[in-house]
């Protein structure tokens, strides 16, 4: 069992995303330490990037904040290596593949591996072209994150029936961001995929709150929560910590309940 699968083990996963290096990583640290005790099961850092074409104006000024205050890639690694010291549910990253050729695909996968980075998803890498990523991964035993997308369509089974790790499905069309409501027949793409490989399926984008997050995870494996973080980071600073960690119990606790019902 690949690390991520564990995040999957004991019922409905909630996976919280934060973009690191907003508005500091001193203060990513205590975000993250406040989501792992908040009961989050696995956690996406967010490698900022000058173009992140996949997010919305919520991610992408935390993306803007995080570049002005100096973040790069060497020090996301030294945080890792911080959070890692007592931090053991897998973590993976999220980012661009900008961001890998630049600083040099493998080198930036192997260090991944030394530091406990359990995979990567890389939103504007297509299924087509995922290989010459896919395939470093593979050597250093991480996981690429394949995504589906309610435009995936017949794609849905040829993308589930390669993926590893957790299948991300993108519960709408557009960017990341929270939506006051999610019309996509998201379950519908989740069988597709499981019908094709036995693979966690996530769900994630537009998600704002616990009740939508119990909704995603009833028709799922789990919830992906992003946006909705980083507008209260964006609302209360390096202040944020506590109602990170207060935020986290609320999804906890009504994922939990789907579980329970299930």
């Amino acid at each position: 069992m690949s690390n991520i699968a564990k995040a999957f083990d004991h019922g409905k996963a909630l996976i919280p995303f934060i973009t690191c290096g907003d508005p500091s990583l001193e203060a990513t640290e205590e975000f993250i330490h406040a989501a792992a005790e908040g009961g989050a099961d696995l956690i996406e850092l967010g490698i900022p990037f000058s173009d992140p074409t996949a997010e919305g104006p919520v991610i992408m000024e935390a993306n803007a904040r995080a570049l002005a205050a100096g973040t790069t890639t060497e020090k996301i690694f030294d945080l890792v290596r911080r959070l890692r010291k007592d931090i053991s549910i897998p973590m993976v990253f999220m980012t661009y593949a900008n961001v890998l050729f630049s600083y040099g695909s493998e080198d930036f996968i192997r260090i991944s591996k030394e530091i406990d980075i359990d995979g990567f998803i890389l939103p504007d890498i297509p299924y087509e072209e995922k290989e010459e990523f896919d395939g470093i991964c593979r050597q250093y035993d991480r996981d690429l994150i394949s995504l589906i997308a309610p435009t995936s369509e017949d794609r849905i089974a040829m993308i589930a029936k390669e993926a590893s790790g957790f299948l991300y499905c993108v519960s709408s069309l557009g960017v990341t961001g929270t939506r006051s409501a999610i019309t996509t027949d998201v379950g519908a793409m989740v069988r597709t995929a499981k019908a094709a490989k036995e693979i966690p399926c996530a769900i994630g984008f537009g998600i704002s709150g616990p009740e939508q997050a119990a909704a995603m995870a009833a028709v799922s494996d789990g919830a992906i929560v992003g946006s909705a973080y980083m507008k209260r980071i964006a609302e209360y600073g390096a202040d944020a910590a506590p109602y990170i960690l207060a935020f986290t119990r609320q999804l906890r606790e009504a994922i939990d309940a789907v579980a329970r019902s299930n």
